[in-house]
């Protein structure tokens, strides 16, 4: 492993590699097909060494209000177009994504610090998530209702118009795929708002859709979420809202929305359970453990960040998990070596460091981890070692607040009935796992747990054909699927009076 000195030397040598891939990128706001300025620019920070990549212009109300008007001028085309153009634009701009897979994933590394093998996987996912809606967009089709010989019934489904879109810091590229493909595959026009700690790669996707789609399609406005975002979840103009992020904002748009009775999807915030029933491999349960919140450093909103594990197999899952949190090499996200980067932004960073405090003081037992490493080569970065707390009963906050980084706690249980009721034990309902060599446990489980996906014997993956979304108090609606198309489009029932035939 290099040594500090050597480290650093590194990361120069990536600063500068990062200054050239971005020489030739202007960073701005893309509206009406052509990239637009700002105001008071905001710096998107280098989660390594907490300095500038570069300033981002905020889009003010003047700009949003342009964005929603050429967004409707757009939908005058778009609406027009068969389903069947719909679906050749989103595939040739799946084509000229793949063109600029390595511009795109160096992007995504540099703003969110994930390890750049983990970026490239993610912006993968984003051009199969937008592949598959290509292929939906193709398939929609209303139906014919039986009425009566003199009446013949039929629904069509027809976009909302301009939808407004808002997306997190934790998968910037990822989530705004999730969000264009359906919404397009409908026939709607996008506004779309990504994070500002992270809105380089969803700036270059909108900007690579140039002559692809009709002018005002896509539109990615950028800023803060007080200013850019309240004033897009605020406009009259938008039709509907698609929102993920903590469950605090998520309310704030439900409420907004509500005051125009505009349709909301909401995907917010987990607190996910891994429960390890005592046959369970635990190799398999391990893994499915550490994927499942060590994976994108712990800034995952299904997050499997609590391990529910049989009395029997306790002790074992604990060694084996501390054990696996250790072997992960935490260092620049460029270096082929680095196995966990570190969090995307200094609030977190504080966040999960004061979450670490809350559980110690709370009585539970910090076995490895949750503070940053020694390495003075990553003192100025937002780096947090893997963490894994045991003794951790179901009232303390670590083990019923989100804490959204690479913090694992583990809980036992002795029977199927108190493992499902610590599992459900939560306002949450985004996802949970189940870990068991049992088909029979696999389903019921599955069936008992109450959350919107649940992960058997593994964390993942995340499909575009399987609707993602939670109950409770983790989101409304779905992204993903067939069903985020439905959630884009009205349905309209259409009756049309017969003549009575002549005899």
């Amino acid at each position: 492993m290099p040594d500090s000195e050597t480290r650093t030397a590194m990361r120069k040598r990536h600063l500068q590699a990062h200054e050239d891939a971005l020489a030739d990128i202007v960073i701005e706001p893309w509206i009406g097909g052509t990239s637009v300025s700002g105001s008071e620019p905001i710096p998107t920070r280098d989660p390594v060494i907490d300095e500038p990549i570069t300033a981002v212009p905020v889009c003010d109300d003047e700009l949003v209000n342009q964005a929603v008007q050429v967004a409707w001028d757009g939908f005058e085309t778009w609406s027009d177009r068969t389903p069947t153009d719909r679906s050749q634009r989103l595939s040739e701009w799946v084509d000229v994504l793949e063109e600029h897979l390595d511009e795109l994933a160096l992007l995504e590394c540099l703003d969110t610090g994930k390890p750049l093998s983990e970026a490239r996987g993610e912006v993968e996912g984003a051009l199969r998530t937008l592949e598959y809606y290509a292929a939906v967009a193709r398939t929609q089709q209303g139906s014919q209702i039986p009425a009566q010989g003199d009446l013949h019934m039929y629904t069509r489904m027809e976009p909302y118009g301009v939808v407004g879109q808002i997306t997190p810091w934790n998968f910037p590229a990822w989530a705004a795929a999730w969000k264009f493909g359906p919404a397009l595959a409908a026939g709607n026009c996008s506004v779309l708002k990504p994070s500002a700690y992270t809105p380089l790669t969803t700036v270059r996707m909108a900007q690579l859709s140039d002559g692809i789609f009709p002018d005002g399609v896509i539109n990615v406005v950028t800023g803060g979420g007080s200013t850019t975002g309240a004033t897009l979840t605020e406009h009259e103009g938008v039709r509907k809202l698609s929102f993920t992020g903590s469950g605090s904002v998520g309310q704030e748009v439900m409420q907004t929305a509500a005051a125009r009775i505009a349709p909301v999807t909401l995907e917010l915030g987990g607190k996910s359970p891994l429960v390890v029933f005592p046959d369970a491999n635990m190799q398999t349960a391990v893994d499915a453990a550490a994927a499942g919140v060590y994976y994108s450093t712990g800034e995952i909103c299904d997050a499997l960040s609590r391990a529910i594990v049989h009395e029997d197999v306790h002790d074992e899952f604990v060694d084996r998990l501390v054990a696996r949190a250790e072997s992960y090499t935490l260092g620049d996200p460029l270096d082929d070596e680095t196995t966990m980067g570190p969090l995307t932004n200094e609030d977190q960073f504080e966040t999960v460091s004061d979450y670490v405090t809350i559980g110690r003081n709370e009585g539970a037992t910090l076995v490895t981890g949750g503070t940053a490493p020694d390495d003075r080569a990553l003192a100025d970065g937002h780096y947090v070692e893997p963490a894994v707390f045991t003794d951790v009963e179901p009232d303390m906050r670590i083990a019923r607040e989100e804490i959204f980084g690479p913090v694992q706690t583990v809980q036992s249980f002795e029977t199927y009935d108190e493992a499902i009721a610590l599992a459900n034990d939560t306002e949450f309902g985004l996802a949970g796992g189940v870990a068991t060599e049992s088909t029979d446990i696999a389903h019921q489980a599955a069936a008992d747990i109450d959350a919107g996906v649940v992960y058997i014997n593994a964390y993942g993956p995340i499909r575009p054909e399987g609707p993602y979304g939670g109950f409770k108090e983790s989101g409304i609606g779905h992204d993903l699927g067939r069903a985020a198309v439905e959630q884009y489009q009205q349905p309209k029932t259409v009756y049309v009076n017969l003549d009575s035939p002549e005899i």
